[in-house]
């Protein structure tokens, strides 16, 4: 059984991704993470001795994890347009709760250059890419094709994460609103129109 993780990293590492969200990575300094987590400084270097690369490096690992968690359960809904609903009104609630302050930590990491640490850059886009292959799976298992389905899950993130961006700036839901209708009727008419599918009404 492994050794259960203190408060204090864990504490540590909610608190980056917390300020990556709001700030970005450049802004995420040890400094400002042992102010916003309240723990003492001798924690760094005991918990990541690879400092602060590290600690953000954890942090995108985490916030990952969370989303693919959250990805992963609405996947096991029967409706896959609704389980990428679910997806989009969740970014959309996030941002509304936090007055529009709060974007995507993965973004924030992977916009900057990073040229100290660019293990960053890697791990962002492994964070991408397992988003992106738990939505191909979910429609690949709704009767897809595979390469159809790789493509719309790229486009589902970078419709989300696009959408984010706009909304922090105008200030508005509206650009995650506009772009969860267009991914939905997108949806629906290649579900409506995959080999097997029983016709419907067509508008």
């Amino acid at each position: 059984m492994s050794p259960r993780r203190s408060d204090s990293r864990e504490r540590m590492i909610l608190s980056a991704a917390a300020l990556l969200r709001e700030y970005g990575a450049s802004a995420t300094s040890i400094d400002r993470v042992l102010a916003h987590s309240g723990t003492p400084r001798g924690s760094v270097y005991h918990h990541f001795p690879g400092g602060r690369a590290q600690l953000i490096d954890e942090a995108v690992a985490l916030a990952g994890d969370f989303i693919a968690g959250l990805i992963d359960a609405a996947t096991q809904a029967d409706d896959p347009v609704a389980a990428v609903d679910a997806f989009f009104l969740l970014w959309r609630d996030r941002l509304e709760e936090s007055g529009f302050r709060a974007g995507c930590p993965i973004v924030a990491v992977a916009v900057e250059t990073n040229d100290d640490a660019p293990q960053l850059a890697r791990s962002a886009a492994a964070v991408f890419a397992r988003w992106q292959e738990a939505l191909a799976a979910l429609l690949l298992r709704h009767g897809l094709s595979e390469e159809r389905s790789r493509r719309l899950g790229a486009f589902i993130i970078a419709a989300v994460e696009g959408a984010v961006i706009m909304c922090r700036a105008e200030q508005s839901t509206a650009p995650i609103e506009a772009a969860a209708a267009e991914i939905h009727d997108l949806l629906r008419h290649a579900l409506r129109d995959r080999p097997g599918a029983e016709p419907g009404p067509r508008p």
